[in-house]
């Protein structure tokens, strides 16, 4: 159970999250929507203690987020997948896959399989993960960051617009892939996204919108394309209807 009481985050001298208050409990994908500069990143980042709060606490399983070694062996517990992906160029696909088990001290043998087996969840093969970062395509990129996410095995899977960067055609086929991946891995997803069509797709039933560093609205999808509470809420719904069958198809049903 991942829990955000109360926090206010300041960056630059920027009231980024202000009040955020917000829980995430067992198995399940929650998408954290809402136009650029909302905050939904710093939520993230929040969460895995890589800024400072000014107020309030995230607590993982009703314990406060720790500071110093405890915090890094916390943060073993969740997997991170930023939009570039963050790979090191300067080593193989599968390299960058086994960091996350050699800084652990997993054994070899284990660590191998695990990548085999992660191999064919993202449906990656050995070619791909012998070829540095700069001669893999976009989506392979991901597919590899995702890979390196899941490594240890997180019980939380924290996505920050990890399709953002791809080509429209990509970007569809990658989302099927994460869907089948979400419901084999079993851990609590929260996906950052500004496409109300992706959230709609992988996220249906839980999303939470944010506004200027607080929440808007949060519940089902269906809910909020149908019956947005605020004007904010409206307007941005409004603004991707006419752009995605799915999210029309949702709001007809109503």
């Amino acid at each position: 159970m991942i829990a955000m009481e109360d926090i206010r985050v300041e960056l630059g001298g920027n009231l980024v999250l202000d009040g955020v208050s917000a829980s995430f409990d067992g198995p399940g994908v929650s998408a954290i929507i809402g136009p650029s500069g909302c905050g939904k990143s710093t939520m993230l980042r929040t969460i895995l203690g890589l800024v400072p709060i000014a107020r309030g606490r995230v607590l993982v399983d009703g314990e406060t987020l720790p500071e110093g070694n405890a915090l890094l062996r916390m943060r073993r517990r969740f997997g991170y997948v930023i939009q570039s992906g963050g790979l090191f160029p300067h080593l193989t696909g599968g390299a960058n896959v086994l960091l996350p088990a050699r800084h652990a001290g997993m054994a070899r043998g284990a660590a191998r399989s695990r990548l085999d087996d992660l191999a064919s969840l993202v449906r990656l093969g050995g070619d791909e993960l012998g070829r540095y970062p700069g001669e893999l395509s976009g989506g392979q990129r991901q597919r590899v960051a995702l890979m390196r996410a899941l490594m240890l095995e997180p019980e939380a899977l924290l996505l920050d617009e990890p399709l953002g960067a791809l080509d429209p055609e990509i970007r569809v086929g990658l989302q099927e892939d994460l869907a089948g991946i979400f419901s084999k891995t079993g851990a609590r997803v929260l996906l950052v996204t500004h496409d109300l069509a992706e959230a709609a797709f992988l996220a249906a039933d839980d999303a939470l919108l944010l506004r200027e560093g607080t929440v808007e609205q949060r519940g089902p999808m269906r809910e909020l394309v149908r019956e947005p509470r605020t004007g904010f809420a409206r307007e941005f719904v409004e603004a991707q209807l006419g752009r995605s069958r799915e999210l029309v198809g949702l709001g007809a049903r109503a």
